[in-house]
């Protein structure tokens, strides 16, 4: 099969959009299918991009500097090349510049087009649009996510809380669902101890850790206000949050206010496949509380590397943790969430019990097994628009 993907973000951009793309364009050219990739050109060197990746000039974005915009006159300009290519199906990625060109560009190639929703930006926007009231955020955002969802031949869930959100906006569009799989590589154990002796001055410090976007909608706040509680038993306790984003500069302002200096540490984005394996294993128990995910793949991953999970369960985490055993699922309160964090870092054989099933948990979420449902739904929409070309055009039936 030919596939175009199309996308406003992906590597040197690292967030959980990224990588999703990279897992299953690298599954689907495993198994010997043709995928190119559109995305923006960054200003940062890209090393690693194949001759199926076409990268287009791009501007920054207002307000999130880590974004790129891409310019549709040059995605257009590539019509007369992709029509050479004779692809099967267009996959659009993201809901901005790449929405609005790829649909345009599945009906210059006469293809059916496919849809990943991977964010829920009915809670996201309101964050970068703060002095908009938040219910009209919600609304505008409800209102384009349909109209957008009805524009596509088939839309991609990556959990089913994402799904029950679309069809309570009005989307009739067929919906499958289908979440990012770890690549068997995230299971190699990484070195931790390495990880602590580079970055941590007391190597035996019981240590929190959050890994992915240092974003509004991530809900870190919270983490760090729980934190505290953490400290007041466990003085020696160390919270590391790993990555970079729009909330960085907020979030070392409030940790400089609630604890030591030395208490939270900020480390930049790591290489996924050396030194981010280091650090989930360097991790005592990994937190989390975004209410916004549509799947929270950082928790499978650390998951995969045996780092039990502490952490609520809104929106597409519920499907991660539901029947996971490798993790204990606290409600959104400071002082519980603290509790369940200290009790643990307190029971050293409870931790080893919970480190040892979480890789366990985490296999279930195998990145062969979802390409194939990823697959599935390429040949259900390639199979729908050829029913619906046949029935335009079938000569009339004779009495």
């Amino acid at each position: 099969m030919r596939i175009l993907m199309i996308s406003d973000v992906y590597f040197p951009r690292v967030n959980g959009v990224s990588t999703s793309i990279r897992t299953f364009r690298r599954e689907l050219m495993a198994m010997g299918h043709k995928v190119t990739l559109i995305a923006p050109a960054y200003p940062q060197a890209v090393a690693d991009d194949d001759d199926d990746i076409i990268r287009i000039a791009s501007r920054s974005v207002w307000q999130d500097p880590e974004d790129r915009m891409m310019r549709r006159s040059r995605i257009d300009a590539l019509v007369p090349q992709l029509l050479e290519q004779q692809y099967d199906i267009v996959h659009i990625q993201t809901p901005f510049v790449a929405h609005y060109a790829g649909v345009s560009l599945a009906r210059k190639l006469k293809v059916p087009v496919i849809e990943s929703y991977h964010t829920f930006f009915e809670e996201y926007l309101y964050h970068y649009v703060p002095l908009v009231p938040r219910s009209v955020m919600r609304m505008l955002a409800r209102r384009v996510t349909a109209s957008q969802c009805r524009a596509v031949d088939r839309l991609v869930s990556p959990s089913r809380a994402m799904l029950t959100a679309l069809f309570d906006y009005g989307v009739r569009t067929a919906i499958d669902v289908v979440p990012t799989g770890l690549d068997v590589k995230q299971f190699v154990a990484g070195d931790g101890a390495r990880f602590r002796s580079k970055y941590v001055s007391a190597v035996d410090r019981p240590t929190l850790l959050y890994v992915g976007r240092v974003a509004h909608e991530k809900n870190i706040d919270f983490l760090l206000n729980m934190f505290v509680y953490v400290l007041a038993k466990i003085p020696n306790a160390l919270f590391m949050i790993a990555g970079e984003g729009p909330a960085r500069s907020h979030l070392r302002e409030r940790a400089q206010c609630l604890a030591s200096t030395d208490a939270i540490m900020f480390i930049d984005y790591l290489d996924r496949e050396t030194e981010l394996l280091d650090c989930y294993r360097a991790g005592d128990l990994f937190v989390f509380a975004s209410r916004t995910e549509t799947q929270g793949l950082v928790l499978l991953e650390a998951m995969a590397q045996g780092t039990p999970v502490v952490s609520t369960m809104h929106m597409g985490t519920h499907d991660v943790l539901e029947h996971a055993r490798g993790v204990q699922i606290v409600e959104e309160d400071e002082v519980a969430f603290a509790r369940a964090v200290t009790n643990l870092l307190n029971d050293a054989t409870k931790r080893k019990r919970l480190s040892q099933l979480a890789p366990l948990d985490a296999a279930k979420w195998s990145a062969h097994e979802m390409t194939d449902r990823l697959l599935k739904s390429y040949i259900a929409a390639i199979t729908q628009r050829q029913k619906t070309l046949l029935q335009r055009y079938a000569p009339p039936q004779t009495q």
